[in-house]
């Protein structure tokens, strides 16, 4: 038989109401009575029933996330660190994929909000976006991340994808690399924004872009590889082709690695890359990849915490939370290895 609220009162002389505030951690309750509770309620391997909990406080303690790749280094790394924070505060996490489909998106945040949220996470595949309460629940409080709407009044955790196309561009100037290409992403902030980054370090260092040099791709968090792969090929047609390549992200930069190298062509001497994410096994890959690290682990955890307040307090002006990006240089951009 489950454990009650009411077993342990009695077994210690004290009320429900007691035992109920040092579940719920209520500060007016002496630290001796807190002590005896919570040593009882080991003692018998107390579980709460959170769906009495959520009838009683009108919650379900539970959290969404909708993302665009369930697989996906990133998002997977992400929804590690966030489900950790969730756990220290008893919350469950529901996961979702959009697969890259605005439509499957909606579905799944509509599934999501029926079954009562207390807060959704989404980095959103949405080309445009007014308001997520357009879906028909006006109370769930959301929280942006990764992809932000800047005309969207919302709540947003991420990094300044302008800084990141900036300074993985720069490090491709900084090792003498004048021919710099890039393969982006398409109808997302990030894609945009470091396509901004990346032109506006050529601009600032007086180098040309040819348009040929700029190629944007769908579905680069799901099929990045492939994308990458088949970008970099149009890239080696051209002539004179690229000393440099900057992609979207780490999966990207493998295909069009890999693209390169069979092509004969040598990685970096001939053509040296960079990509974003930084992911676990970059340090593994036949030609190991420069990147510029997020800090994934990192946004999951201020993500967790940003969701628990807004789970307390729901009323909150948007506000945003920017995370710090730095390079990671490996042998796929040392200097000094270019042919000239």
């Amino acid at each position: 038989m489950a454990v009650r609220l009411k077993d342990i009162a009695r077994d210690l002389g004290v009320s429900v109401v007691t035992v109920s505030k040092v579940l719920r951690g209520n500060a007016d309750i002496g630290e001796e009575t807190r002590r005896r509770v919570l040593k009882r309620m080991k003692e018998l391997n107390y579980q709460p029933n959170m769906m009495a909990r959520g009838l009683a406080s009108g919650r379900t303690y539970t959290v969404g996330l909708v993302v665009p790749d369930l697989v996906h280094p990133f998002f997977a790394e992400f929804a590690k660190s966030l489900s950790g924070v969730l756990r220290t505060s008893k919350r469950a996490l529901i996961l979702a994929s959009s697969e890259e489909d605005p439509e499957v998106e909606q579905q799944e945040i509509r599934t999501l909000l029926s079954r009562g949220i207390d807060v959704l996470l989404i980095a959103s595949c949405q080309a445009s976006l007014r308001n997520f309460y357009e879906l028909g629940d006006v109370r769930t409080p959301y929280l942006l991340f990764d992809r932000n709407f800047p005309h969207l009044a919302a709540h947003f955790v991420g990094t300044d994808d302008v800084k990141v196309g900036e300074m993985a561009t720069r490090h491709l100037i900084d090792i003498g690399r004048k021919r710099i290409a890039h393969i982006g992403g398409k109808n997302t902030s990030p894609s945009f924004d470091r396509l901004r980054g990346y032109r506006s370090a050529m601009a600032e260092h007086r180098l040309i872009v040819p348009e040929s040099y700029v190629l944007v791709r769908e579905r680069v968090e799901e099929a990045g590889d492939t994308a990458g792969f088949q970008a970099m090929q149009e890239l080696l047609r051209l002539d004179p082709r690229p000393d440099a390549v900057f992609c979207y992200n780490d999966l990207t930069a493998i295909g069009a690695i890999e693209a390169t190298l069979q092509a004969g062509l040598r990685v970096p001497e001939d053509i040296a890359f960079i990509g974003c994410g930084n992911l676990r096994y970059a340090d593994y890959l036949r030609v190991p990849l420069s990147s510029i690290d997020h800090g994934t682990a990192e946004l999951g955890r201020v993500a967790g915490e940003f969701a628990l307040d807004l789970s307390a307090k729901p009323e909150q002006s948007p506000r945003s939370v920017l995370l710090e990006s730095t390079l990671v240089v490996r042998e796929s951009s040392v200097k000094g290895s270019s042919r000239r």
